[in-house]
């Protein structure tokens, strides 16, 4: 039997207990619980079969009842005594996608983020459609190219027109960005036909992981009116492979900023859901923007609201996204396009002037959050740019 050492100011205690896909060698992905640095195998610690899958889909659709139990089972575990074969050191295990991902949808959540971009792009009106405040906005994005930390994101190709230019031309991206953000994880489906309140939020959703959704500017400039976002955001998404339990952020839970006008009574929260996790973006190693996720107008709950108010079902293992997590200084904005106004004004990354991803660059997002027994964590989603094929 192990008895699993926990370093001092671990971020990966007893209060958090993140869920994640792993494989060690010679051995299958199955679904692991990260203790300080290590590892531990639930389907041969727990012995239950709905572990040994490599996917968390079918343990999050047990419900909200059964987290909670196997969350107090997992605690009693790790904090006596493990046996011997399910303990792996993190550093000898590979990771995988946590979940199969059902559908995916992304928000556009922060009103620093889209108060910035209005001002960049339409200068001479206000920064905010009249819609904003008054809903969520978002888009459905591709459930099918969502990939965990670690994959190699191959710079896009498609049709981009710059304003000096007479006709579009297609090539690759030109202007490949990064939006550091939050993304949710449904556990428990909902049918067709009914909304999910926000008082049933955190039966619903299961967790939460880190995203980084990449972002071909130039694509996207030119092809997003009138419907929206499509190949300049389909192309790549990554997630981190540490799912967070809604249960550990009980802790980080505060108001969100405030909300004028106020909103409509399916969007009205009388419990907060803003959250308080502060992120780290590195570039090339070099950290260049600190955003914080508690400044976020819109909640998770009231997102989940929203998505399905219409009667659109969700699904096991749906996961909705909050949208680019900007503040209001300069140095807490999420993208690279706000980072740089637009590439207008370079930031400094080793030495030099830089505005937006070139091939070889590596962006790092990482975060933390208050928890029961000082912070948790969230690990890491991590991409490098391959040249365009």
């Amino acid at each position: 039997m192990t008895r699993i050492d926990i370093p001092e100011g671990s971020l990966f205690g007893v209060a958090n207990l993140p869920y994640g896909v792993f494989s060690a060698p010679g051995t299958e992905p199955r679904v692991g619980v990260r203790v300080g640095d290590s590892v531990v195998d639930l389907a041969v610690a727990l012995g239950d079969d709905v572990f040994a899958r490599p996917s968390l889909n079918a343990f999050m659709a047990q419900g909200y009842d059964r987290w909670v139990e196997v969350r107090s089972r997992i605690t009693e575990l790790v904090t006596g005594e493990v046996p011997d074969e399910a303990v792996f050191g993190v550093g000898d295990v590979r990771l995988h996608l946590p979940v199969e991902v059902a559908d995916y949808v992304d928000f556009y959540a922060s009103e620093h983020h889209a108060s910035n971009l209005g001002r960049l792009f339409r200068p001479d009106a206000a920064p905010l459609m009249p819609n904003w405040k008054h809903l969520p906005v978002g888009y459905h994005g591709r459930a099918g190219t969502v990939v965990v930390s670690g994959t190699d994101i191959v710079r896009p190709c498609g049709q981009r027109k710059a304003p000096d230019e007479d006709a579009p031309t297609f090539g690759e991206c030109r202007r490949l960005d990064i939006e550091a953000e939050l993304g949710f994880l449904v556990g428990t489906p909902s049918p067709l036909g009914t909304p999910v309140s926000i008082a049933d939020f955190p039966r619903r959703v299961f967790g939460a992981v880190l995203v980084n959704d990449w972002s071909a500017r130039d694509i996207q400039a030119w092809e997003y009116v009138p419907l929206g976002p499509f190949l300049g955001k389909s192309f790549a998404t990554s997630v981190s492979p540490w799912v967070v339990p809604l249960l550990a952020l009980e802790a980080a839970r505060v108001p969100t900023p405030a909300q004028d006008p106020e909103p409509l009574p399916y969007l009205t929260e009388r419990e907060p859901w803003g959250l308080d996790v502060d992120l780290s973006v590195t570039w090339n190693g070099q950290e260049v923007s600190r955003p914080p996720y508690r400044e976020m107008y819109w909640s998770p709950a009231q997102m989940l609201a929203h998505l399905t108010v219409n009667g659109a079902s969700t699904r096991t293992g749906d996961l909705y996204a909050s949208g680019t997590i900007s503040g209001p200084e300069k140095d807490q904005r999420g993208a690279f396009i706000e980072l740089t106004w637009g590439g207008r004004e370079p930031v400094t990354v080793n030495g030099e002037a830089r505005s937006f991803l070139l091939d070889g660059d590596e962006v790092v997002i990482s975060a933390t959050a208050p928890g029961t027994r000082g912070r948790i964590g969230f690990g890491e989603v991590r991409g490098r740019i391959l040249p365009a094929r």
